[in-house]
């Protein structure tokens, strides 16, 4: 019965795909008309404001060592409470404490550090990171 129900829902979703391919197509409001063409074009290098550096990882490198389970009490999960914060980080709406202050300071059993300290470490990483890239 559920593979019948995920066949259904793959062939409804081909053929809405299709449909919508088609339709793009013939639009005769479109400029080319249907008619490809190709031209040579020339880039000129644009200066960033962006804070982020042109080589960035995601936030979610920093936080790689977080437990990505949900722990009882707590609104996401270390990993997600991290992520938010690198964000924070990044963008220079808080100190890395500041942005970690949501995150446990209890280390978990086993665990050679907190997940609050993990955290400030992985932010002052990515601080210094875009540091260096500006």
């Amino acid at each position: 019965m559920r593979k019948l129900r995920h066949t259904i829902v793959a062939v409804v979703c081909g053929a809405a795909l299709f449909t919508a391919g088609v339709a793009l197509a013939s639009n005769p409001n479109h400029p080319n008309h249907g008619n490809v063409t190709t031209t040579a074009t020339t880039t000129t290098a644009t200066t960033s404001t962006s804070t982020v550096p042109s080589q960035a990882k995601a936030y979610g490198f920093y936080c790689q060592n977080q437990s990505k389970t949900h722990v009882a009490g707590q609104k996401g999960t270390p990993f997600s409470q991290c992520v938010t914060a690198m964000a924070k980080v990044a963008h220079s709406q808080a100190t890395p404490k500041q942005a970690c202050s949501t995150e446990s300071k209890k280390k978990a059993a086993g665990a050679d550090r907190s997940a609050f300290s993990m955290c400030v470490s992985g932010a002052a990483k990515l601080k210094h990171d875009l540091k260096s890239s500006s």
